[in-house]
């Protein structure tokens, strides 16, 4: 399996900060901008519905589970400071923390240890799409996963051969992308995506806005 240095942040790029209690208002406003993103779903679709208490809206959801360090996610700014706006995200974490996945079962099935983290999802502000940000959040990721202790990341990201596709089919990006960074394919998903993952060995922890780990 491959394992690599996590990357240091790139010269002229997006700064990442995890999602926490300090960072949820740039969230906030992000998932404002984009109607709650994806029919109001605020990135809560892969937590486990039995979190979920009677009347809570998505939103409540998603910042009472950021509140309890129960949800975690790499976070894209354009610029640093308290004005800064987050301009997209990629959401991570243990598979009992993010356990609905699409072919659960499949996957499961598989003889294999579970991973220890997996990246479920990515959504990217409709200004800065097809700049790069969807690869800034999983260098995040993959910096922050390595501040916690590293082991084994896992994802499911689209395999399009190549091929352009819309947003909407692509919230768990692509196989190339991933490749990118230095994942490693390790089977079919279903019908159009797959699993693919990487070894990320520990790093000293760096300061980072809002780190919740």
């Amino acid at each position: 399996m491959t394992s690599r240095r996590p990357p240091a942040e790139p010269a002229a790029t997006f700064p990442v900060h995890a999602l926490s209690a300090d960072t949820w208002p740039a969230f906030e406003a992000l998932a404002l901008r984009h109607n709650g993103v994806w029919n109001g779903c605020w990135c809560t679709w892969f937590h486990s519905r039995e979190l979920l208490r009677p009347g809570e809206s998505g939103r409540e959801f998603k910042q009472r589970l950021v509140k309890e360090r129960k949800a975690h996610a790499a976070l894209v700014f354009d610029g640093e400071g308290p004005d800064a706006e987050a301009i997209g995200w990629a959401e991570y974490g243990p598979p009992d923390e993010l356990p609905r996945i699409y072919h659960r079962k499949e996957i499961e099935a598989r003889d294999e240890p579970a991973p220890d983290y997996r990246i479920t999802c990515f959504f990217v502000d409709r200004r800065y799409r097809r700049k790069g940000v969807a690869a800034v959040a999983l260098d995040g990721v993959v910096r922050l996963v390595a501040e916690a202790g590293g082991r084994v990341l896992e994802s499911y990201p689209r395999d399009t051969n190549g091929a352009r596709m819309s947003a909407s089919f692509l919230y768990n990006a692509t196989r190339s992308m991933f490749e990118r960074a230095g994942f490693s394919y390790i089977a079919p998903k279903g019908q159009f995506n797959c699993i693919m993952r990487l070894t990320v060995p520990g790093a000293r922890r760096a300061r980072s806005r809002g780190s919740n780990r």
